[in-house]
């Protein structure tokens, strides 16, 4: 009996489902076209074939029954495509063995009954194909992190070496060394020997001609022991006092220095305060060329003040004003009083004319007498008020404020009663005030201090107040004239000079004598003449300014050092009308500056109240 190995019309290989159902299918159309069999179903058995069972028809071999196209499939073929019922690929698939092809044909052959019909199992419809997703967006690649850079590498630590140059080196250095030990030693060894030496020297030359007071400081080297006033020298001679501690000496000038002077200031024997050699400090500066400013009315346009030096030559105007009434100068500070039909005006500015503020007054009224205090920053001047009458309004109350315009205006009070004021003046070098007032009381109060008024007997005039001495010349109700001590009111007669010039109008004081104001008169009493007399310490007297009937003088003063003097004259008297003024003056003044030390005058120029007084102009 044949098998499937021996047929040689199978094919190689086998043939796919679709292969054998589309066999079958043009089998079975072939059949039913030539003629129909009976159906299963009917009961009728297939008629043989007059093929040989052994080898099958082509239904057989096709694995389908010959009168139906449902295909049969042996238990090993359908064991050997497994329980899914998918055909083993080609390197699986295994024939149909010996023993199933064998007994498969004797069935076939004695009495063979058709299988029962098997339904075709409905075909699967084929899934529908999804939709493809849409691709998701790549996400941006992260940028990439700047690498580091690699930190260099550290060089190696050279190994030290004991070359011969680390020894030249090392030698080198060692001398180096050695060297400045020997210097700082040898410095140290000469500071020793030589004494104490000046390292600075603090001084301003400008306050020292503008006001007493100013210092000279000097800096040691080294802490110094005591210093007396005996070992301290100034060249040209000044008053000074000493306060040395530590290593500073201080001179403090009692007086203002003259301009454009060299001073030389020198401290002998100077020791170390550890002992030692003693050694000279000395040390010199130089003092500025003076300026004065001066007032200048005009009685056709506006009134100025100008600054200049003491040749005429560099006038400069700093301020202008319809009607200025007076003026004061301090080291930095101009006070200038101003008339106007409402009252007085009071003004503060820089001694260029700038920053131009206005001080509060007590009232509504009129100014006068205008002082300044610059030790103590105050301003001063007699106040009235612009109504006043026999009931009502203060006239002639003596007003001190500071030049800030910081407090309110103080008028000065007696027994607890505001003072009417005859007279007054600063004291120079302080905040004290000395006055008389209607009664002819004279007093003094301190600003500064809580002590109240200081009663000092009664005077008819004050002359004038020294500076740098806290002495005032004062002239009592008998007529003598007096030097007063404020300190502890004690007082001496003024000395006479020599020659005698007879009594005074006015005393004006500086450091080192008085300018006298007299009037030489006829034997009828008549004045003939008048004269400032310069008169030294000792009462040496000497004529300074000289004027005839015609002329006269109104004031002089002199400058802060005593150098200089300003003599105010009203030439040709008898046609000089006087203005309108609070003040009133002649129109036409003129300023002499003389030369103290010599007595030669330098220059006469136009203008009045050289900042050089401490009071206005008297007529």
């Amino acid at each position: 009996m044949s098998t499937d190995d021996e047929r040689p019309d199978l094919p190689a290989v086998p043939r796919t489902r679709a292969e054998l159902r589309a066999a079958r299918e043009a089998e079975a159309a072939a059949a039913a076209a030539d003629s129909p069999s009976p159906s299963v179903s009917d009961g009728g058995a297939a008629a043989p074939t007059s093929e040989s069972p052994d080898e099958g028809s082509g239904a057989e071999r096709d694995g389908t029954s010959p009168a139906t196209d449902t295909p049969v499939v042996s238990p090993a073929a359908r064991g050997a495509r497994g329980a899914g019922g998918e055909r083993p690929t080609r390197s699986t698939f295994v024939p149909p063995d010996a023993e199933s092809t064998t007994s498969f044909a004797a069935h076939s052959t004695t009495d063979y009954a058709p299988p029962a019909p098997v339904q075709p199992k409905a075909e699967k419809k084929p899934r529908a194909e999804k939709k493809p997703k849409p691709a998701k967006a790549a996400k941006p690649a992260k940028a990439a992190r700047p690498e580091k850079p690699a930190k260099p590498e550290r060089p190696a630590k050279p190994e030290k070496s004991d070359t011969p140059s680390d020894r030249r080196f090392l030698l080198a250095l060692g001398a180096v060394l050695g060297i400045l030990v020997l210097v700082g030693a040898g410095l140290g060894v000469v500071s020793l020997t030589q004494g104490p030496r000046i390292t600075e020297v603090q001084v301003d030359p400008t306050e020292a001609i503008e006001t007493s007071g100013s210092r000279v400081i000097l800096t040691a080297n080294q802490s110094l022991a005591a210093i007396d006033e005996s070992q301290v020298t100034v060249d040209p001679a000044v008053p000074f006092t000493l306060d040395a501690a530590g290593r500073g000496i201080g001179i403090r000038f009692t007086v203002p220095l003259d301009d454009d002077t060299e001073y030389t200031v020198k401290v002998a024997d100077a020791v170390g305060a550890g002992g030692g050699p003693s050694a000279t400090l000395s040390t010199s500066f130089s003092t500025p060329a003076s300026h004065i400013f001066l007032l200048r009315r005009d009685p056709d346009g506006n009134d100025q003040i100008f600054r200049t030096d003491l040749s005429g030559e560099k006038a400069q105007p700093v301020f202008a004003a319809d009607k200025i009434n007076d003026f004061r100068a301090t080291s930095s500070q101009l006070v200038v009083s101003v008339e106007e039909d409402e009252g007085s005006k009071l003004l503060v500015m820089d001694r260029d004319g700038t920053d131009q503020r206005e001080l509060e007054l007590p009232g509504v009224g009129y100014v006068g007498a205008i002082q300044v205090s610059d030790r103590g920053g105050l301003v001063g001047y007699s106040y009235s008020d612009k109504e006043l009458s026999d009931t009502e309004g203060r006239a002639s109350v003596l007003v001190t404020q500071s030049l800030s315009g910081d407090d309110e205006p103080v008028v000065t009070e007696v027994g607890g009663k505001e003072a009417n004021i005859f007279v007054w003046q600063f004291v120079p070098d302080s905040s004290a005030v000395l006055f008389i007032d209607f009664d002819g009381a004279l007093s003094l109060v301190d600003r500064s201090t809580d002590a109240g008024v200081q009663s000092l007997g009664l005077a008819t005039t004050i002359q004038g107040i020294s500076r740098g001495t806290y002495t005032a010349i004062v002239e009592r109700l008998d007529g003598t004239v007096v030097e007063l001590n404020l300190a502890d009111g004690s007082e001496v007669p003024l000395e006479a000079s020599t020659p005698d010039y007879g009594t005074a109008i006015t005393i004006t004081p500086y450091p080192g004598g008085t300018l006298r104001h007299v009037v030489s008169r006829d034997e009828n009493g008549l004045p003939v003449g008048q004269a400032v007399i310069r008169v030294n310490d000792e009462g040496a007297a000497t004529p300074l300014v000289e004027v005839d009937s015609t002329d006269s003088i109104l004031q002089a003063c002199a400058s802060p050092s005593g150098q200089y003097a300003a003599v105010v004259i009203a030439p040709e008297l008898a046609d000089n009308p006087y203005d309108q003024m609070l003040l009133p003056l002649p129109e036409n003044l003129e300023t002499h500056l003389l030369d103290l030390r010599t007595g030669d005058e330098i220059v006469a120029l136009t203008g009045f109240d050289a900042s050089w007084c401490q009071t206005a102009p008297q007529f």
